[in-house]
């Protein structure tokens, strides 16, 4: 420690007692035992020595190690090891831009060292992460993108190489998972740097492309006759008149109908065009009321011909067309 003080360009390196990970890199064993490395390795982001960890997660999982030091870590609010989100468990990429959050820290090597030099050992501010105070819209992404619970079969062993080759003669004693890849070939090109500054990660990007065709349903359909909309997600809070403050904006409604028990609701409007205006701009921003995210898709046609389920008692029957319900 006091060659480390007694050369300056030693100072700024960082020494620390324990990493900040995630749950899911710590794994499930309480008692997980850690090698402790000062100044081990250098971050793949600033390039300053830092205290290396190493543990096992679990039974059947790889050895671990954190990649990043903690000053970059805290600079992201990210996993050290995994360089995932540690409130949301989400690429940066992805939380970035759903919270509209551009990238402050410096990309070229020199300003990198410098910005960590100067932020090193204070305090740093991560309130811009909070998703109370994005869009309605932005939380509702993070909300159904967020991964609530961990994810331990991350820390499986990686495919061994000689198996997919035909060529692996060591068996059950193999520490390598036997089995062929699967998944997207660009998923195993991504970087540590590429995660970290949020820039064409492709495990982002699949995650955001799925968000953004997840409005596909909303698509008009082909019979011209279906004006209606379904909604689900309505909890007991969200009233009639919450629904039609809301759709009325797009044009006449002929009828809102709620059906708190199956947590459902049908809009139905005078016009097909005033239907696809409201889907067209649901699509685009998504549904919130009162703070519940609400999913909404198209009516399905009347059945046309006899049914045979009038006969049934009891059973509740839903007009996707005109929301009209009634027991039979």
């Amino acid at each position: 420690m006091s060659n480390q003080k007694a050369d300056p360009n030693k100072q700024q390196w960082e020494d620390s007692e324990f990493p900040i990970v995630c749950e899911t890199c710590l794994g499930d064993n309480p008692y997980v035992r850690m090698t402790k490395d000062s100044f081990g390795k250098e971050c793949k982001i600033c390039s300053r020595p830092f205290t290396v960890f190493r543990w096992l997660p679990g039974t059947n999982m790889r050895y671990k190690k954190t990649e990043i030091c903690q000053t970059c870590a805290k600079l992201k609010n990210v996993c050290q090891t995994c360089v995932l989100d540690l409130q949301y468990g989400l690429p940066v990429q992805v939380r970035d831009e759903a919270l509209n959050i551009k990238s402050e820290a410096p990309n070229s090597d020199i300003n990198r060292q410098y910005y960590a030099q100067n932020i090193a050992g204070k305090d740093t501010d991560i309130s811009h992460y909070d998703a109370s105070k994005a869009a309605p819209e932005n939380r509702d992404v993070l909300r159904r993108l967020a991964r609530n619970e961990p994810y331990y079969k991350r820390n499986r062993p990686h495919i061994c190489s000689f198996f997919v080759k035909g060529e692996c003669n060591r068996g059950a004693e193999c520490p390598f998972r036997h089995e062929l890849p699967g998944g997207d070939a660009e998923l195993a090109q991504q970087n540590i740097k590429d995660r970290y500054y949020g820039n064409n990660d492709p495990v982002a990007n699949k995650m955001l492309s799925r968000v953004r065709t997840s409005g596909s349903s909303l698509a008009p359909p082909q019979d011209k006759t279906i004006s209606s909309l379904f909604i689900t997600g309505v909890e007991d809070e969200i009233t009639e008149t919450d629904i039609r403050e809301v759709f009325c904006t797009y044009g006449q409604v002929k009828s809102v109908v709620v059906v708190h028990r199956s947590k459902c609701a049908f809009v139905n409007y005078a016009t097909r065009s005033a239907a696809e205006l409201a889907a067209q701009n649901i699509a685009d921003r998504g549904l919130n009321i009162k703070n519940r995210a609400l999913r909404v898709a198209w009516g399905k046609p009347r059945p046309q011909g006899p049914r045979s389920d009038t006969r049934k008692q009891g059973k509740l029957l839903l007009s996707f067309n005109e929301g009209i319900y009634r027991m039979i």
